[in-house]
């Protein structure tokens, strides 16, 4: 434990001694990283799906179950996806880095500017991706970045700083130190990231909801901050306005992946409007090859299935009595992610709209575009569930920054 903890606290010494060099960038130097990163990831593609392949190679013979086999896999047209949102970021505007407040008296004027963090931290599972997703985000938001993912997939981790990451920042004149990857893959690596609040004030925690309560509360006790992305579960309630072709694209669009936060896991059917919508959503669910759970359930309502790598190929399906009460379970019983209504009735979907207080909420469309590269055209570094004022939602570039109040002569 000792060791890994000192080499993660390596780590973290290294980023905020290079942070400077990143916080002092011009935005043409950062863009010129992003867009060197997208290039070196086609130039440098055989070599991170060399790496990948071996990662899932291993993967594969410890049993990782298909969905999670697929969350660790960089697919040649997926490692394109990458590069691409990589030279859309590089694209989009930087904050503001000083805006106007208001004026004082005495002649004086207040400036909020907003700041790096310093260094963050993030801590993810098997999705190689997510590497980049974060790494880009941090280097756009000038905020030095100190990254753990677990075992399965720290070898494509790692050719991604090799070879992608640290080249393209040295390259662009920024120390390539500001983004660093701890070496080691004991799970108590994410138990040291959350230990050095001098270091590391801040970070982002991604995984299933159990692990990452864990470490939340740990990282409360050692004074560090989170942006905890802890569980998911998208919701469809079914309205008996609803229109049935409408129904069945919903809910086979919504189960395209099944390892995901944000794909469908509970299905509330108006009474009403059972019989009429079934036979179709019956036959998405068969095409997906995904299991109704049905009534009488032996699990609690909102179980998230895509963490259930046994019964991960499943849907929970109940019937309700109204609106209201579809509301209230979305409210009550599940993660608060998303939750969607299928009706062709605009004051229904506005009463939906006012009950639900999720983070995300949608009419006749999927809870699958609760995502950054989707709602909002750049990657996210996760999505943050919290009730409490501050970044909601897709956590992106945008929202890695502190406050500063600057009082001075106008």
């Amino acid at each position: 434990m000792d060791e890994v903890a000192k080499a993660v606290e390596e780590c973290a010494r290294s980023a905020k001694r290079a942070a400077p060099s990143l916080a002092a960038a011009s935005a043409e130097a950062i863009d010129a990283a992003l867009n060197a990163m997208a290039d070196k990831l086609v130039e440098h593609a055989d070599v991170v799906l060399e790496a990948n392949q071996a990662d899932i190679a291993k993967a594969r013979e410890d049993g990782m179950s298909a969905g999670l086999l697929d969350r660790l896999t960089i697919t040649p047209e997926r490692l394109t996806g990458m590069a691409e949102q990589l030279r859309l970021l590089a694209g989009a505007p930087h904050q503001e880095r000083s805006v106007d407040v208001s004026t004082l008296d005495g002649g004086l004027r207040l400036v909020e500017r907003r700041r790096p963090v310093g260094v963050i931290g993030a801590n993810y599972e098997a999705r190689p991706n997510v590497t980049v997703d974060v790494a880009s985000q941090l280097v756009k938001s000038r905020n030095g970045g100190v990254l753990r993912t677990g075992s399965a997939a720290l070898g494509s981790a790692q050719r991604l700083r090799e070879t992608v990451i640290a080249p393209a920042l040295a390259e662009a004149g920024i120390d390539a130190d500001v983004i660093q990857l701890v070496p080691r893959a004991e799970r108590e690596a994410a138990s040291a990231l959350v230990r050095f609040p001098a270091l590391v004030p801040l970070v982002i925690l991604r995984g299933s909801g159990d692990s990452t309560r864990a470490l939340a509360t740990e990282a409360a006790v050692h004074g560090v901050r989170t942006l905890a992305h802890a569980d998911g579960g998208g919701v469809l309630y079914v309205d008996e306005a609803a229109d049935t072709d409408k129904v069945r694209d919903l809910v086979f669009n919504s189960l395209d992946r099944l390892g995901v936060c944000n794909r469908l896991n509970l299905l509330l059917i108006h009474e009403a409007a059972h019989d009429r919508v079934w036979p179709g959503i019956s036959g998405a669910l068969a095409e997906r090859g995904v299991t109704p759970s049905l009534a009488p359930h032996e699990h609690a309502i909102g179980y998230e299935w895509a963490l259930d790598s046994d019964r991960e190929a499943t849907v929970t399906v109940a019937k309700v009595a109204s609106l209201s009460e579809a509301a209230e379970i979305a409210n009550e019983r599940t993660s608060g992610l998303a939750a969607g209504i299928a009706t062709e009735s605009s004051e229904a979907a506005d009463a939906f709209f006012d009950a639900y207080t999720g983070t995300g909420v949608f009419w006749n469309a999927p809870t699958r575009l609760l995502d950054g590269f989707k709602l909002l055209a750049v990657p996210e570094t996760g999505i943050n569930l919290d009730r409490v004022p501050g970044p909601r939602g897709p956590v992106t570039y945008t929202d890695l920054y502190v406050r500063q109040y600057a009082v001075l002569p106008a």
